[in-house]
């Protein structure tokens, strides 16, 4: 290869480089060209994730003047069939209280804390409702945050078997769901439509009045059944069920017969009808 073919190549290929150099110069101006133009100096709030959960804000109405003061109720006892409940040592319920509206809020406020003797306390997430028994993960996160509220007052948990209790309560809602059952006579045209309720209760429909018993929240079922009865005959109009169907004394009789077989299934599972239990149990 001669010296002038030699000098043409090293030519070439510096003409080459010196392209390629000023491709890469201008692809990176008009790069930051770009980011100037188009960049956001706002941090991503969907992307960034944050080392602790923030607690959303309780939400106050307005009010005019101030707010009445009402009595608090006691909390309910936990109960082992609806509810898990974790025992925390170290402890009392007092101490840990100021912290657990936010967790309250967190489970609607099926989360309870209960006094249990010196230092120690109770504290229990009902897992069955007439919403359904709670997921294994909002369990999980129950039983978290109890014993980070715990441990920051110097306290331990104990937790009973998470997938043993939530089996016993999936058992528990399949019995339940065969008992809780509202029974409605439907008043059609009545004479009037002012009742006193007692036990059931009452609302106007375009065409009459419709009396509800709701079976597992009720007290003294029988007699508030024929109380039902009494005032929708009183009522002077057709009585039907919810299909429309005429409800005679017989049909009237045997809706009876099944309010009682009903109190008695609940009965087998160590449910009082309208009992505490009951009311939160079918809440």
């Amino acid at each position: 290869m001669t010296d002038l073919q030699i000098g043409l190549l090293v030519i070439g290929a510096a003409a080459v480089a010196g392209v390629l150099v000023y491709n890469r110069v201008q692809e990176r101006a008009t790069r930051r060209q770009a980011e100037r133009a188009f960049g956001s100096q706002h941090a991503d709030v969907l992307l960034e994730s944050s080392p602790e959960r923030r607690e959303p804000m309780e939400r106050r109405e307005p009010t005019l003047g101030p707010e009445p003061q009402a009595t608090p109720k006691p909390p309910s006892p936990a109960d082992p069939r609806i509810d898990y409940v974790l025992e925390v040592r170290g402890t009392s319920a007092g101490a840990i209280r100021p912290d657990w509206p936010a967790l309250q809020r967190r489970f609607s406020r099926r989360a309870v804390l209960t006094e249990a003797g010196g230092k120690s306390a109770h504290a229990a997430l009902q897992m069955v409702s007439r919403n359904g028994v709670v997921s294994e993960g909002d369990l999980v996160e129950f039983r978290t945050q109890v014993e980070t509220l715990a441990a920051a007052h110097g306290g331990q948990v104990s937790a009973p078997p998470m997938r043993e209790a939530l089996a016993a309560a999936q058992a528990l809602d399949r019995v339940c769901a065969d008992v809780d059952v509202q029974i409605a006579l439907h008043v059609l045209g009545p004479a009037e439509t002012s009742v006193r309720q007692e036990g059931f209760s009452v609302g106007q429909r375009p065409d009459g009045v419709t009396l509800v018993l709701d079976v597992p929240r009720t007290t003294d079922l029988a007699r508030t059944y024929a109380t039902m009865v009494e005032a929708a005959r009183r009522l002077g109009g057709r009585v039907v069920d919810d299909n429309g169907n005429s409800l005679d004394e017989r049909a009237l009789s045997a809706i009876g017969v099944e309010v009682e077989s009903l109190r008695n299934r609940l009965a087998e599972i160590g449910i009082e009808p309208g009992s505490p239990l009951a009311l939160r149990l079918f809440s």
